[in-house]
């Protein structure tokens, strides 16, 4: 009898032990999931990269832009001329593709009123995690000024006037058909548009981000 109660101790201390022992590696197996799930976390943390404001980015366009092509909103597309680096880490290959966009096209040329051209880039195809969006600074491009072209046409108008004026009555008639054909003249060039402001194809421009920009973990 005595026995018998002994082996039931003996019993009962050997399970509450096992218990125990299950519940502390469940516990440790726990932790260590944890710990590790914590690691991963900061690997790929570690691993993303923020390109901070003012970051220079320089591109190649690969076409022609201009105010009489392009209208404002419409997207155009560039190549990195250099590759970006930060962190001696390479974000995005020379030669990666850039897209950028229209901000303004004012083909306007009016006398003193000049086409303008205005872009901006709004993304970037970096080296392992695809493209992204970014924002940059604008850069605008205003066209030749045509005064030269302006002073020729009113004096061609002149000219005509002038013949015209003496033809119909000598000298006084010729200096009043001399300033209305200046007129003419002006009216020629107040009714004609300014040269295009254009961005020729493989120009290299320099942008820098106008925010942060976090580059995803390969």
């Amino acid at each position: 009898m005595r026995t018998s109660r002994l082996l039931g101790v003996t019993l009962a201390v050997a399970a509450v032990f096992a218990q125990a022992g299950c519940s502390g590696d469940s516990e440790l197996t726990k932790d260590g999931a944890t710990s590790e799930s914590s690691s991963a976390a900061a690997e790929r943390s570690n691993n993303s990269v923020t390109l901070p404001e003012g970051t220079v980015l320089t591109v190649r366009t690969t076409s022609t832009l201009s105010t009489k092509t392009q209208q404002t909103g419409q997207s155009f597309s560039a190549h990195l001329e250099e590759a970006l680096v930060h962190g001696g880490r390479e974000i995005a290959a020379k030669g990666a593709a850039v897209e950028g966009t229209i901000v303004e096209s004012d083909d306007g040329g009016r006398v003193k009123d000049r086409a303008i051209l205005t872009v901006r880039l709004t993304e970037l195809d970096t080296a392992g995690g695809g493209p992204i969006d970014i924002s940059t600074n604008t850069i605008s491009i205003e066209a030749h000024g045509t005064k030269g072209k302006d002073a020729a046409k009113i004096g061609i108008g002149s000219g005509v006037g002038a013949a015209i004026g003496a033809i119909a009555g000598g000298g006084k008639g010729a200096a009043i058909g001399a300033a209305a054909g200046a007129g003419a003249g002006t009216g020629v060039v107040l009714a004609t548009k300014g040269d295009a402001a254009v961005i020729p194809s493989e120009t290299v421009m320099v942008f820098t981000l106008r925010s942060p920009v976090q580059i995803a973990s390969r």
